[in-house]
């Protein structure tokens, strides 16, 4: 797996797939993940070219209480199937990550289970709280999240022969959980242990807030989720306030000078990006801004035909952003075709210019509601592309170099412009 080269889409399959809410530990196997394969082609045609899963591992109910990491949970399947599924992702081209949620399990976790009965050696594998009223650490105050002790040789083991596991088994990289929360020297002994048997496999760290390119370098990761891009693209654009932007995108230059982050607009756990803009003209200038800096962009199913779904604190709060999707493509609203196209478009600008992974960014004119960048090469500043934001109702006048026309929209009143030569 190429970072540079790649596009991902990312999809979460206890929603994706209808499955139900709770998994009681004993009902027969359902053999939901040909759902997912079904929409494989729909990646395709987006102009990715790889499917990163979320939670596909047995667990009491939203995937990540965890109850066995090598067993696929039976709402979706069997180990045959999420074999298949890669095996038919590989047929198009399309590498394949899972996640791995390595900081904390489900109660009903069968270590858990013994440490509860008095098993010492099981009680070993977990961390303890005294400020908790049963006296075990958990994750965020979740109480059925028991954290594990990342320091207990046997849970470094124990990860290890997981994530080989499922690389054998076909699949090509893993995004680590709650990354932030675990030890930068725990996942160096993995992402050490696991490069000597899969040298390719990529490893993305979930980290949301601290030191991106530290966390990189002390982890032996490959990348991290861009938070701080992804808050500065809609809360620019919500604010009219692109200075924030043009802040973040410096930023976001001195990082890929150390590695490519892992960009997006929405994920699993984030309200969708067509309901967090408060203007839907601004959707546009927000893909634009995806595709044009560099690093690993990321679509959330769903995102691509601008579905909409607001991310609630509360039990259940989730469910409106990891809904149920239909049998094939071909069942989606056709009110979000001019999105995916959008989609296409930009992807494939940046399938004809690949250098845009590494992009390093100028920006040319700032002064809201309007920011101008331009894209290049780091090894030829000849090459690149010119981008335009416009959050006005007047039209822009752009400036570019010669033999750079408009590639992707206009310049209009609350239009994103991308200018470039072919």
């Amino acid at each position: 797996m190429r970072p540079q080269d790649t596009v991902i889409w990312h999809a979460f399959p206890l929603g994706f797939t209808g499955a139900e809410a709770e998994n009681p530990g004993d009902a027969p196997v359902t053999h939901r993940l040909a759902h997912v394969e079904g929409w494989l082609d729909h990646l395709v045609a987006l102009g990715a070219n790889a499917l990163q899963l979320g939670p596909v591992f047995d667990s009491e109910t939203h995937g990540y209480d965890t109850r066995d990491h090598l067993r696929v949970d039976p709402r979706l399947g069997d180990e045959a199937d999420l074999r298949h599924l890669v095996e038919q992702a590989h047929a198009r081209g399309v590498h394949v990550v899972l996640d791995g949620v390595f900081h904390h399990v489900g109660r009903s976790h069968p270590r858990f289970r013994a440490a509860l009965a008095g098993d010492a050696g099981s009680a070993a594998w977990f961390r303890r709280d005294p400020a908790r009223d049963d006296g075990w650490a958990v994750f965020e105050g979740h109480h059925q999240l028991v954290a594990l002790d990342h320091g207990h040789p046997a849970v470094l083991e124990h990860v290890v022969e997981v994530v080989r596991h499922w690389l054998d088994a076909g699949v090509d990289g893993w995004r680590m959980d709650a990354a932030y929360a675990v030890p930068t020297s725990f996942w160096r002994a993995v992402s050490d242990a696991v490069r000597e048997s899969h040298p390719h496999a990529w490893l993305l760290g979930e980290v949301i807030h601290g030191d991106y390119a530290a966390f990189v370098e002390e982890s032996g990761f490959d990348s991290v989720t861009q938070y701080r891009l992804w808050k500065a693209v809609w809360s620019s654009l919500n604010d009219a306030n692109l200075f924030e932007l043009e802040w973040e995108l410096r930023h976001h230059g001195e990082l890929l000078q150390r590695f490519l982050p892992t960009t997006f607009l929405g994920n699993h756990d984030t309200t969708r990006i067509a309901s967090q803009l408060h203007d839907e003209r601004h959707l546009a200038h927000a893909l634009a801004v995806l595709f044009t800096v560099g690093g690993v962009p990321a679509v959330y199913a769903g995102d691509d035909h601008a579905f909409r779904g607001v991310k609630e604190e509360r039990a259940g709060g989730d469910d409106a952003v990891r809904p149920a999707f239909p049998a094939s493509p071909a069942e989606l609203s056709p009110l979000g075709a001019p999105v995916f196209a959008l989609h296409q478009q930009l992807i494939g600008l940046r399938r004809r210019h690949p250098w845009l992974a590494r992009a390093r960014v100028e920006v040319e004119r700032l002064e809201n509601p309007v920011l101008v960048y331009r894209a290049s090469d780091p090894e030829d500043g000849a090459r690149g592309v010119t981008v335009a934001l416009n959050l006005g109702d007047e039209a822009l006048d752009v400036v570019v170099r010669p033999g750079e026309r408009l590639l992707v929209g206009g310049t209009g009143p609350h239009e994103a412009a991308v200018f470039g030569a072919e």
